[in-house]
């Protein structure tokens, strides 16, 4: 049966979930893509390389990121957040939200593992999606 999660199961799926996948427009057609993130006090933080996201979400902060939480195909959980992307330019700011989704992934990802390949830092973008609304579903 399926039904709706409340605002509080909606929460504990956004914070307990580790892949989301990311939507917005980018050269006036949806784009989806995944992406590691940490979920805090109403934002969903992530981080990228310069690219096609970026680039998008720049022109338009319009953004939905969804995560879902699979047991089979009649039992499972998904979670819609809509929000607008804020790009994170303060410098202790960039620190503190990178350093806590390094703990939380502490294997290279992408991102990482360009920064270890170029033995320097290339222009890491810091971002934040301010969520003004979530939905949730499930079937059980």
């Amino acid at each position: 049966m399926v039904f709706t999660l409340d605002d509080a199961q909606t929460s504990k799926l956004l914070q307990a979930g580790r892949v989301a996948r990311l939507g917005c427009i980018a050269n006036g057609e949806p784009y989806i893509t995944p992406m590691n993130y940490n979920f805090e006090d109403g934002y969903i933080y992530s981080h990228s390389l310069p690219g096609l996201k970026i680039t998008a979400l720049r022109k338009n902060p319009r953004a939905c990121v969804q995560v879902d939480e699979v047991d089979s195909d009649v039992r499972w959980r998904s979670v819609l957040a809509f929000g607008n992307f804020e790009e994170v330019v303060k410098p202790s700011e960039r620190e503190r939200i990178l350093s806590k989704l390094l703990k939380r992934f502490p294997l290279l990802t992408p991102v990482e593992s360009t920064i270890v390949e170029a033995g320097s830092a290339p222009e890491v973008i810091v971002f934040r999606i301010r969520v003004a609304r979530l939905t949730g579903v499930a079937e059980e």
